[in-house]
């Protein structure tokens, strides 16, 4: 059941360091920057907050920046802008569609990357390909910045590994040549919805054999993973039926899904077998 907001206290801080100080100062307190999962948790009281602090008109926060060796995104930076951007499209085509499943236009036209990433939803779909891509999380906090790789970020279900006071400021992706990518999704309707199973793959093969890969799911398991053993199977073989189907069920046997309103764990495990197949055959070339 929904109802009304309760009333807080809410700030929307010019600079970061007024945004950690306000964090650091008032208990209980909550970032926000596009708020489409945040208002619903606390109109159906699953979250509870004294204070809002609104980040999303810091500048140092927004922005999509092809730096050379490394595409910088800052963590308010909108959906919808990542879409949109050349430097995106060009350099991390996985992430894009993985964005161009999520929410509506409206949606994606306030929500936010950070704001994904930080919920912690095994669900998220930004997860899957900056797992893929390996990317690296800056966070910003009283003790100054430090580096989280996407891999460590997921600390548990809905939670990650950010200390109370401290901000996602921006999301860093190394370029690397990758032959081959997919993202495969599977919601429980055709349009814009929460994946039941999602998997992303980035492949590099040289002369038929799988130089590198890397495979990520979400909704499989508490927080988003890579299927590292998969991977392994993989990586230094060449391309055959036969090596996507071993690597396809070494993925169903890593990920450890659960029953709930989308879907129950069978299907699930079922599905990720399925996808993690498909993904595979066009990432390696071979669908």
């Amino acid at each position: 059941m929904y109802y009304k907001l309760p009333k807080i206290d809410y700030y929307r801080p010019k600079t970061l360091d007024e945004a950690i100080r306000l964090l650091r100062e008032i208990d209980n307190s909550r970032v926000i920057a596009g708020g489409t999962d945040l208002l619903v948790d606390m109109k159906t009281s699953r979250v509870r907050v004294r204070a809002l602090v609104d980040i999303s008109s810091i500048p140092d926060l927004r922005g999509i920046e092809d730096l050379g060796r490394t595409i910088r995104i800052g963590a308010a930076t909108r959906l919808q802008e990542l879409i949109e951007s050349n430097v995106v499209s060009q350099n991390l085509p996985l992430l894009k569609a993985a964005v161009e499943s999520m929410g509506s236009w409206q949606i994606r036209n306030m929500a936010t990357i950070g704001g994904n990433l930080c919920n912690a939803s095994p669900a998220a779909d930004t997860a899957p390909p900056l797992l893929a891509y390996d990317a690296e999380f800056v966070v910003i906090g009283s003790e100054g910045l430090r580096v989280i790789p996407s891999t460590k970020f997921f600390v548990g279900y809905r939670k990650t590994a950010l200390n109370p006071c401290e901000i996602l400021k921006e999301i860093l992706v190394k370029k690397s040549e990758w032959s081959g990518w997919s993202y495969v999704k599977l919601g429980r309707r055709g349009g814009f919805t929460l994946s039941v199973v999602a998997v992303a793959v980035l492949a590099k093969v040289i002369d038929g054999v799988v130089y590198d890969v890397r495979i990520a799911l979400n909704s499989v398991a508490p927080v988003p993973i890579r299927a590292y053993k998969a991977e392994e199977v993989v990586r230094g073989k060449r391309v055959s039926w036969s090596l996507i189907e071993e690597a396809a069920n070494t993925v169903a046997g890593e990920v450890t899904p659960i029953d709930d309103v989308r879907s129950t764990s069978w299907y699930r495990r079922e599905m990720s077998y399925q996808l993690a197949k498909d993904a595979l055959a066009k990432a390696l070339g071979v669908a």
